[in-house]
């Protein structure tokens, strides 16, 4: 059986509050091997993701990955909370440039802080006290001049002391195992997880795949117009994404991450569908 992680988002609110709890009961029993909690653009949740991560790992004993970026933040101001999650007991931190504030026209590092996401690295590594993922986006990052410029800048990342990479989301198969063996001849030799992204909402999905610069395949499109037209939207999402895994199980791939946007269904069923059944429960805190 694969290995299965989720990536969950902060709550803003009390009622999001109970949908990430509520998330998590779903998804625990399938014993991931950790759950990731993000930051919002612009070090909008910075506090937020703070809380959800050390709360997380304190009230359900999951291995849990926070996520920390450079915008507007000094370096102290990053390196201290890096420093309050491993006073907390949490090991594990996804790194990344992060995204930039709405409105910007570009990421504009702090006057006193991380340059880029490779700086970050090479801080947190030198500190012995992470386990570090970064992002990679198999077709290419949106900022970058070419695929091959984007693997480049992810081997540097990855030498600079982080352990594996997770992608960004992607529709077909192909486009993953492109990328995996470009890395490969690039020299890249260190772990890189597909991201899955069950659709929950197409026309949010399509708006994101534009910011991130993932494209959507026309017979995929033309199936979720036909798909919302007929009320069968999630049967369809469930079968895309349980295909889609499957593939890539048996291209060798052995983990996956899933981008569950804190709604868990599709995810639970996608995991049921290729084999992942639960283990243990998970009780709620009082």
């Amino acid at each position: 059986m694969p290995n299965v992680s989720f990536e969950f988002f902060p709550p803003k609110s009390l009622d999001a509050s109970f949908r990430l709890w509520d998330c998590v009961q779903v998804l625990a029993p399938l014993s991931p091997s950790f759950v990731s909690v993000t930051y919002g653009a612009g070090g909008t949740t910075r506090k937020l993701t703070h809380e959800a991560v050390t709360t997380l790992h304190r009230q359900t004993g999951l291995r849990v990955a926070a996520h920390l970026t450079c915008v507007d933040a000094t370096r102290a101001e990053t390196l201290d909370i890096a420093r309050s999650y491993a006073d907390a007991g949490i090991t594990d931190i996804v790194a990344l440039r992060g995204d930039r504030p709405k409105g910007s026209t570009g990421f504009k590092a702090h006057a006193d802080g991380f340059a880029s996401s490779i700086e970050l690295i090479e801080a947190l590594a030198d500190t012995g006290s992470f386990n570090l993922s970064v992002g990679a986006y198999p077709e290419k990052h949106p900022e970058a001049d070419s695929l091959n410029s984007h693997i480049e800048f992810l081997k540097r990342k990855l030498d600079a002391g982080a352990t594996q990479a997770i992608t960004q989301f992607f529709f077909e198969s192909e486009t993953y195992l492109r990328f995996r063996d470009a890395c490969a001849a690039a020299g890249i030799t260190k772990h890189i997880i597909p991201g899955i992204l069950p659709i929950e909402n197409w026309k949010g999905v399509q708006k994101f795949a534009a910011q991130c610069g993932t494209s959507i395949p026309p017979l995929i499109a033309d199936a979720f117009t036909k798909a919302e037209r007929d009320g069968h939207s999630d049967l369809l999402a469930t079968a895309l994404a349980s295909e889609l895994c499957d593939e890539l199980l048996c291209e060798g791939v052995e983990d996956l991450h899933f981008y569950t946007l804190n709604r868990p269904e599709l995810t639970r069923d996608v995991c049921r569908a290729i084999g992942i059944v639960p283990k243990t429960s998970l009780e709620k805190v009082a």
